[in-house]
């Protein structure tokens, strides 16, 4: 019993000389990664990667079900590729202009053969290489949105309510073989930057290019932005109007000033949001498309709207990528959520298909981002505003065994008296 004295006097000592424990301080709260879709591509680096593992491939059987549109998108990929000047744009990594030809080909045989979606998933999967898009994170994520061509009442001459134009490439505009827009040339021969957007538009400098009018500058804008109207003349014909070179400046979003300017929130941001507020603040319309230095020059076009290989883009068969880092007209896989007209309305749902690589766009940058073309008119409008979400984008290419004629067998000693083969 005389130990617990000195043994508890031991024991307040310590406390005294060493303090109370401190408690341990919090870990720190993790710090979100902030999303940049428009990350750059690192130089030297593919925007794509081979898929080795079979459990990263996807599956393709839910997307088999339905191949609606799927030939006629391939036979413009197939129009495009077999121009001589198609084959400037291969070899893409290893990938050959004579696969990426090959590979649409035997896609479209397949389709041919109506087989279960369960069968077509297994024979691409035995027939394909398949690709990811590095995305923005490296790790595969893409940003998807939605893009349209809009009808438009317009007038081919100018009148007090068609004021506003769209006008014609100028002559002085430079581009390099890959279309890249190098600039302006002067008269002594020199090229330099082509003017902005704001100087554009007030100087008229593109006086005697209008090509047509219409009534609302945002519908002008609107038209830039998507790369394509559908025009109706007074006289009810429609024209078709396409995208035939920009001014070489970087696309700049309004959207995104808009809400930084407290304009619009930023749940609630639409293309149909920003229609009715400059509708409702029609002073402030050139204001904010002011701010955005990129100018989109068009030409009337035959037929439906193209995309930038000078083909025609179909509804979900066709996306818009970067040129610089993902090849074209070839054959993409998306998985994603896209929005679809339901009977009470919009409703998004996952969302699996193929698609054909056939347009770019001045704010689909990088490889994380991925523009799907969702049609023309008001409703395809609607459903384009609405398509904002993450996935992945994939590229199959057939596989260069899968290319590759089997060998004839060895002639045999009474082989050679065989008669020709018949044409």
């Amino acid at each position: 019993m005389r130990m617990i004295a000195p043994l508890a006097a031991i024991a307040s000592l310590a406390v005294l000389l060493t303090g109370c424990p401190k408690p341990k301080p919090p870990a720190p709260a993790p710090v979100e990664e902030v999303k940049d879709y428009t990350r750059p591509l690192p130089p030297g680096q593919l925007g794509l990667r081979k898929l080795t593992d079979p459990n990263d491939i996807p599956n393709f059987t839910s997307a088999c079900i339905n191949m609606g549109l799927m030939k006629e998108s391939i036979d413009y990929s197939l129009d495009f590729l077999g121009k001589p000047s198609s084959k400037a744009y291969f070899p893409y990594g290893q990938i050959t202009h004579e696969q990426a030809v090959a590979s649409l080909k035997a896609f479209s045989a397949l389709a041919d053969q109506h087989l279960s979606p369960a069968d077509m998933n297994a024979k691409i999967r035995e027939q394909f290489d398949v690709y990811i898009s590095v995305g923005w994170d490296m790790r595969g994520t893409v940003l998807f949105t939605g893009y349209y061509t809009p009808i438009f009442d317009a007038s081919m001459t100018k009148t007090d309510k068609f004021r506003y134009p769209l006008y014609k490439a100028p002559a002085d505009l430079v581009k390099g073989p890959d279309g890249a827009i190098l600039g302006r040339r002067g008269a002594d021969g020199q090229i330099t930057a082509y003017p902005e957007r704001k100087e554009i538009e007030s100087s008229n400098m593109l006086a005697g290019l209008e090509l047509v009018y219409v009534s609302d500058p945002f519908e002008v804008y609107i038209a830039h932005v998507q790369g394509s109207a559908k025009l109706r003349l007074p006289d009810g014909n429609m024209i078709t109007v396409g995208y035939t070179a920009n001014n070489g400046h970087e696309y700049k979003s309004i959207a995104k000033e808009m809400v930084s300017d407290g304009k619009i929130p930023k749940e609630k941001l639409s293309l149909h949001a920003m229609i009715d507020y400059f509708k409702l603040h029609p002073d402030e319309a050139g204001e904010y498309i002011g701010r955005n230095p990129r100018f989109v020059f068009f030409a009337q076009s035959e037929g439906g709207p193209r995309g930038c290989l000078n083909e025609p883009v179909t509804p979900r068969r066709s996306i818009a990528t970067d040129k610089s880092i993902f090849p074209r007209a070839c054959l993409a896989f998306i998985a994603t959520k896209l929005p679809w007209p339901m009977k009470d309305g919009i409703e998004e749902m996952n969302y699996t298909g193929f698609a054909l690589d056939q347009d770019a766009g001045g704010a689909i940058r990088a490889p994380g981002r991925c523009d799907v073309y969702m049609g023309v008119g008001e409703q395809a409008g609607e459903l384009a505003g609405r398509t904002q979400q993450e996935g992945r984008l994939f590229y199959l290419f057939l596989k260069p065994a899968a290319m590759t004629p089997p060998a004839l067998p060895a002639m045999g000693p009474g082989d050679a008296n065989l008669p020709p083969a018949q044409p």
